[in-house]
């Protein structure tokens, strides 16, 4: 029974809604996969492990036949486990080369009634395809501005109105050293692209995407260097929030936060700061001054975030003044730019 493989394009949009499988191992699929898909492999670690030393020693013969060996009483299981989870008769499965692990599963499900469809090239091709669409030129625009200024909650005051990515969200970080906290584990860095090219497809590249203005790395995840060089000569919409404002705004975010977390935060860029304003901040964190403990990490990042915007990198940058940190005020401001500046 010939099995249909389709190109990695074709198979995402056809895809949408159903069942997606990939047949590889655990590790392999805890370590990047397409978003949404499930995990049937067709081997486990152990037995991959095993098929791969026969191949390398024996050759391919006695891998392949080692392989229907070990899968083949798995075959009822795998297609019960399939008509389970979907009521739908198309399903769609990969591997990593699109070889023979997914053309074997693909045949097992269209023996027993089902359409699978398998991607050409696997989650290689998917990967290859993903990055190439990072290289590709995107109308950006960045929101930018110190640290406490609300830019995440900006950005979620105007997500019904602007086409947007928020890149924090997707890296579950925020960015700054403290920026793990409160958050769930970070993702591996190829599932945090793969979710990145997840939501970017979702935009119409026609029109302006707006994004968070961000380094390069966020917590230990990487935004694609071909991507973030986009995102240096992107136009910059600047929020300037006062000091006081932000302190008032970081005290209520970390509020509820343990001693331990901030003073391990406040470690990680101990050596930057240095050890005058570090023992000073670390006693006001020891005697349950928030507010002061802020001050100083704030004079530390704002110190950074300033230098970023004195190398010359950035080709436009708006500046937007404000004496609020109200939330839906700052994002009309923020509005007003972003439909200017795409509308001249």
């Amino acid at each position: 029974m010939l099995i249909e493989n389709i190109i990695v394009k074709d198979f995402l949009e056809l895809a949408q809604d159903h069942l997606v499988i990939d047949v590889r191992a655990p590790i392999e699929f805890n370590n990047g996969h397409v978003p949404g898909a499930i995990n049937i492999p067709l081997f486990e670690d152990i037995e991959r492990a095993e098929i791969g030393t026969l191949y390398k020693q024996k050759g391919k013969d006695p891998a392949v036949m080692r392989g229907f060996e070990i899968a083949s009483p798995k075959f009822i299981e795998f297609i019960k486990l399939v008509k389970n989870t979907t009521k739908k008769n198309d399903v769609f499965v990969y591997c990593f080369r699109g070889g023979m692990r997914s053309n074997t599963f693909g045949w097992l499900l269209n023996t027993a009634g089902l359409n699978a469809r398998v991607m050409k090239g696997g989650y290689k091709a998917y990967r290859n395809h993903l990055l190439s669409e990072f290289e590709s030129p995107k109308k950006l625009i960045l929101l930018g501005g110190s640290t406490g200024s609300g830019k995440t909650e900006i950005l979620y005051e105007l997500q019904k109105q602007i086409q947007l990515i928020d890149l924090e969200k997707l890296a579950n970080h925020k960015g700054s050293a403290f920026g793990s906290i409160n958050q769930p584990p970070q993702l591996t860095q190829q599932l945090f692209e793969n979710s990145f090219y997840d939501e970017l497809i979702k935009q119409n590249f026609e029109k302006y995407i707006l994004l968070e203005d961000e380094s390069m790395s966020i917590g230990f995840n990487k935004i694609p260097y071909t991507f973030w060089l986009q995102m240096k000569s992107s136009p910059i919409i600047k929020i300037n929030v006062p000091f006081e404002l932000r302190v008032n705004r970081l005290v209520k975010d970390y509020g509820n936060t343990s001693a331990e977390k901030l003073k391990k935060g406040l470690i990680s860029i101990s050596s930057r700061l240095g050890p005058n304003y570090t023992a000073e901040a670390m006693k006001h964190l020891e005697d349950g001054n928030l507010a002061d403990f802020m001050r100083i990490a704030l004079k530390y990042y704002d110190k950074a975030y300033n230098f970023n915007y004195t190398k010359g990198e950035k080709k436009t940058i708006f500046e937007v003044e404000t004496d609020t940190d109200d939330i839906k005020i700052n994002a009309s401001k923020v509005k007003t730019i972003f439909d200017e500046y795409r509308n001249r």
